[in-house]
């Protein structure tokens, strides 16, 4: 069964750094793509970063210069580089992996930006 877990979230301050790690339960690159999404409270889940298994990258625009995904194969871990972080980038982040046009989903991990 595929698993995907998030660590790395946490309190951090308002233009601080924060790297969210999401470990998988088999090799990476048996994903089409792996990505991060997130969700703040009242609002819908959103796509913040992803990566194909090719290695393309796209970024939302909100985030677009400031976070930044990668992956480590040998680790199957994708990660999350989070810089200058917003009062708005607080909200519950999830790793996604889509393989077979199934989609694969983290418990997700809370990021806090305070002042």
């Amino acid at each position: 069964q595929v698993q995907l877990v998030e660590s790395g979230g946490g309190l951090v301050q308002l233009g601080g750094s924060l790297t969210l790690s999401c470990t998988t339960s088999g090799s990476i690159v048996s994903f089409d793509a792996m990505g991060w999404y997130r969700q703040a409270p009242g609002k819908q889940r959103e796509l913040v970063a992803s990566m194909t298994r090719s290695g393309f990258r796209r970024n939302a625009l909100s985030v677009k210069d400031r976070f930044t995904i990668s992956r480590d194969n040998a680790k199957k871990t994708v990660y999350l580089q989070m810089n200058s972080l917003k009062h708005e980038d607080t909200a519950v982040y999830y790793c996604n992996g889509k393989m077979y046009a199934i989609d694969y989903w983290g418990q997700g991990t809370q990021v806090t930006v305070s002042s």
